[in-house]
């Protein structure tokens, strides 16, 4: 089944590549005319026996390079896209030198700060996007080892995930599952937290409160910074201090939710007051309130991202005060110690990279500090 499934992703992977450099062709042949029916420009090479040399990619082009070029394309920076990427600063501008050399023009423009991507630079990207995002989802599904051996696995997972990660975890775990008694739960942090210290769950992701619980080992998955959300077009750019959202009411997570606790204890800590008028304790129902005009509030990217109806409504911004952040992890039982939870973080990982880390920082560059995944 796995090779099935990665053989399935490389096709669809190699198919984007190959539509990536004729798209590219096309556009150095075309670069003075408009570009209306993508379709009509790009030839498919047909992979047989006979066009194998048709197909190769161009010396130069590499997966690294792709990755460079989303992060430049993200961050507009290369300083951002090293610390997104990981590599220093000289190595970042030779991956980008050496993809655009391959490709004979430039995907940026030198000249303007922040970067700003060309034209062809900009049709290159949802291509490159497009081929990185497969890639990353076969990584993520070859990740799970084979846990035809249990007989019972029961797991919580943080309701921030139930839009886009749960979903596609929970089938990825099925798949090897044949043989074993399988629970899932999801609920909010505190909730999933207290299951596992009682040992209800064998293997839970949560926030973490940063208190160690007893037998109970902890793997850290996602830096996730709290931000600032506020009507759409209350505030006409990046507010300097709280006050700037004058008598906006502050809108408040439920005090029994650990979010709700940690937001608190962060603003005690800064010594900011606000009126204690609305407590809400669904995440969507507060997000729907800012959405209409009804207040501000304190979140995190993934709970923004959850909430992506109300994108047009709501307008995020980096914390105006000091910066603070949580740590999602991964918990498991000690005698759950192994493969099995460190397969699964791998996995979770590697979704969250994909469905919500790379979508949050192409809407918001500013997070590619500070959203990222975490090592174990």
């Amino acid at each position: 089944m796995k090779g099935g499934r990665l053989c399935e992703h490389a096709l669809q992977l190699w198919g984007t590549v190959i539509d990536l450099q004729s798209l590219f062709q096309n556009l150095k042949l075309n670069h003075e005319k408009p570009y209306r029916n993508k379709a009509a420009q790009i030839e498919r090479f047909q992979v047989g026996n006979d066009s194998k040399a048709a197909v190769m990619l161009k010396k130069g082009v590499t997966l690294r390079g792709l990755e460079v070029f989303e992060a430049l394309a993200s961050t507009g920076s290369v300083a951002g896209a090293a610390g997104l990427t990981g590599l220093s600063q000289p190595a970042v501008s030779q991956q980008l030198k050496n993809l655009e050399s391959a490709l004979g023009t430039d995907l940026i423009d030198h000249a303007k700060r922040p970067m700003r991507l060309t034209p062809a630079g900009d049709s290159f990207r949802t291509r490159a996007e497009a081929a990185l995002g497969q890639l990353r989802m076969a990584q993520s599904e070859l990740t799970v080892m084979d846990l035809t051996h249990l007989s019972s696995l029961s797991i919580g997972l943080i309701d921030d995930f139930d839009n886009d990660i749960t979903p596609r975890l929970v089938t990825m775990l099925a798949k090897s599952l044949t043989r074993c008694r399988f629970k899932l739960v999801t609920a909010a942090s505190h909730e999933i937290s207290a299951a596992m210290e009682d040992k209800r769950l064998h293997i839970a992701v949560s926030a973490s409160s940063g208190q160690v619980m007893p037998g109970v080992l902890e793997y850290p998955l996602v830096r996730d910074p709290f931000i600032l959300v506020a009507p759409a077009g209350y505030l006409a750019k990046q507010p300097e201090h709280i006050s700037d959202l004058g008598e906006l009411p502050f809108l408040r997570y439920d005090q029994d939710q650990l979010i709700g606790r940690q937001i608190e204890s962060h603003l005690a800590r800064q010594q900011l007051t606000f009126p204690d008028r609305f407590e809400v304790g669904s995440h969507l129902a507060l997000m729907a309130m800012v959405a209409r005009g009804m207040g501000w509030a304190l979140t995190t990217p993934l709970g923004y991202m959850r909430a992506g109806r109300f994108h047009d409504q709501v307008a995020a911004f980096a914390l105006p005060t000091i910066a603070f952040s949580r740590t999602i992890v991964l918990y498991a039982g000690a005698d759950w110690a192994g493969k099995v939870p460190t397969d699964i973080a791998a996995s979770v990982r590697g979704l969250v990279q994909t469905h919500m880390i790379d979508p949050a920082i192409a809407l918001h560059p500013w997070l590619a500090h500070d959203f990222r995944l975490l090592d174990t």
